[in-house]
């Protein structure tokens, strides 16, 4: 399984958000792009999706910009990547909720992908934006920290 720049990118938009918001800022997509190395073109693209499913509020005017919907400890790094991924299975058959997989009552392998689905959905929702942004700032004072 591979994220794409379309995953990567949104996660890193959430902590930069996350990151350079405080209480009162809203943070625009010129300040993300300049921070981040992300064009502005892809970064709207970005920032629409996660305006549209509520986890960034959309402020017009000139102090305008994007804030965090929520607390940073309300979101999961797996809520962020489905977004944006569509999905995080590793096999197609087990992207919805019910496998309709014509071959899965005798599928060798089946076990083994519903296994490695566990633990990838296991790890990324058990990682929150405050432990991301958290390791974010531990990086920037030169501390080691591990997720």
């Amino acid at each position: 399984m591979k994220i794409s720049t379309r995953g990567r990118y949104a996660l890193r938009t959430m902590i930069d958000i996350a990151l350079n918001s405080g209480t009162e800022k809203n943070i625009t997509i010129k300040e993300i792009s300049e921070r981040q190395n992300i064009s502005v073109k892809y970064l709207e693209q970005i920032v629409g999706i996660l305006s549209k499913a509520r986890l960034l509020r959309s402020v017009r005017g000139s102090q305008g910009g994007y804030r965090l919907s929520r607390q940073p400890k309300d979101y999961t790094a797996g809520e962020i990547l489905r977004l944006a991924e569509g999905g995080l299975a590793p096999i197609e058959c087990l992207e919805s909720d019910v496998n309709t997989c014509p071959r899965r009552s005798v599928c060798t392998t089946l076990s083994f992908w519903e296994g490695l689905n566990k633990a990838i959905a296991d790890y990324v929702d058990g990682v929150t934006l405050e432990d991301l942004v958290r390791q974010c700032q531990n990086m920037a004072d030169g501390g080691e920290y591990y997720i």
